[in-house]
């Protein structure tokens, strides 16, 4: 079995790690598994792909702004990139994200409708089926149910300055998306299922296979190095994500600082910039892509913190789960449904006061009555050869048919 997939990222960042996992375990069963991909690319066992060049990017973001065309540039870097596929010719060809500065969607699908290949088609976020927005909880926007027009967010990614063609990239994407013959799509999270399924894609299979981690390299271990290496002397809190934005939650985090003077606040994937402007009671952190540094983190907290307002199904609940440290999040997207009474605790979104609450519960219940719970959670639920393992067996049943 050969299996192509397509993502903005390999290895880095976690739909870019479930793509490099996903095709690890491809490759120990003895199939071939190519990736391509748009952006970024740490070291990968599959073979890779890279689509277009910086200069391709550039262009696309600048058709993005100019034009609110995102998805609907970089024609000529797709047409090069089915080049590469015909040579590939694939059984199978997953896609991941196609948003990203790096695809021609009409070009690509046009493609996929005269190849006839089997797809699979794993969603992170909304893009696929909204006129513009990759999320759209934090607003209660339902525009995408019936047709996008006046996008409330034609300002966030992917951003455009002065346009506004949410409606045309909306029927333009229902009309590619909905003309595939044979497609699977899967959903990390019963919430985006149910959305799938009140969507244009609604007519296509449906399935849930949820995100997962590994769990030998997440897992509870000392965190005196890391402790001492960013100065954190008392107990903490802790926050991790990609790209902190308002929508992760970083001005919620900010009314936290001065929950407690005995407690550190520890806020992991600051840019520089953030950084600076961060009240001296959170200890800021950059990103990081080392899992060792992130295990420790997890592994020293008291509490895990997600106050995002949009989300889909977030790997870093699942990873602190795994380093044996209890979960609180607001009730947005799937975020909630990693977690269970005995894991963590969910909190409505902006509820500023129940979020505070929700760590004095914690704290004085003491993390030994969670820790032995969000671990067994994690190994049951989450594992990465197990949740991936779903797709082998996907891919298995589709070609069988």
């Amino acid at each position: 079995m050969k299996v192509l997939q397509i993502n903005t990222t390999v290895n880095s960042g976690s739909h870019g790690r479930i793509a490099e996992e996903i095709g690890r375990l491809l490759i120990e069963n003895g199939h071939k598994s190519v990736i391509a991909y748009g952006r970024t690319a740490l070291s990968s066992r599959s073979d890779l792909i890279r689509v277009g060049k910086k200069a391709d990017l550039a262009l696309h973001l600048v058709k993005t702004r100019l034009f609110d065309r995102h998805g609907f540039g970089s024609s000529h870097a797709t047409k090069e990139f089915l080049k590469k596929i015909d040579d590939i010719n694939p059984d199978i060809i997953h896609l991941h994200n196609l948003h990203g500065y790096y695809l021609n969607v009409k070009v690509l699908f046009k493609y996929f409708v005269k190849i006839n290949r089997p797809l699979v088609w794993t969603f992170h976020d909304c893009w696929p089926f909204t006129g513009h927005c990759s999320h759209f909880q934090h607003i209660n926007c339902a525009k995408w149910t019936t047709g996008c027009y006046n996008c409330p967010l034609s300002l966030s990614y992917p951003k455009s300055l002065f346009v506004d063609n949410s409606k045309m990239n909306y029927y333009q994407k229902k009309d590619l998306f909905t003309g595939i013959n044979e497609m699977i799509i899967v959903a990390p999270s019963q919430w985006l299922a149910g959305h799938l399924k009140n969507s244009f894609l609604s007519d296509y299979e449906i399935r849930i296979i949820n995100n997962g981690i590994d769990i030998n390299k997440f897992k509870p271990v000392d965190s005196l190095v890391i402790r001492n290496k960013h100065n954190i002397t008392k107990k903490y809190i802790l926050g991790v994500a990609s790209t902190w934005t308002e929508k992760k939650g970083l001005e919620d985090f900010k009314q936290l600082k001065n929950i407690n003077p005995e407690l550190d606040i520890v806020l992991v994937g600051l840019s520089m910039k953030q950084i600076h402007a961060m009240p001296p009671t959170i200890k800021a952190i950059p990103r990081t892509e080392k899992i060792e540094d992130l295990a420790a983190l997890y592994s020293g907290a008291e509490v895990f913190i997600n106050p995002t307002y949009s989300d889909n199904f977030p790997s870093v609940n699942l990873e602190a789960l795994a380093c044996g440290t209890p979960v609180i999040t607001y009730k947005t997207g799937g975020s909630s449904e990693s977690i269970d009474k005995k894991t963590g605790i969910v909190v409505e979104k902006g509820k500023i006061d129940r979020l505070v609450d929700a760590v004095y519960t914690i704290l004085n219940n003491g993390k030994n009555q969670y820790t032995n719970n969000c671990r067994a959670r994690a190994e049951l639920l989450f594992n990465k050869d197990d949740r991936y393992n779903d797709y082998i067996t996907l891919y298995s049943k589709i070609l069988k048919k």
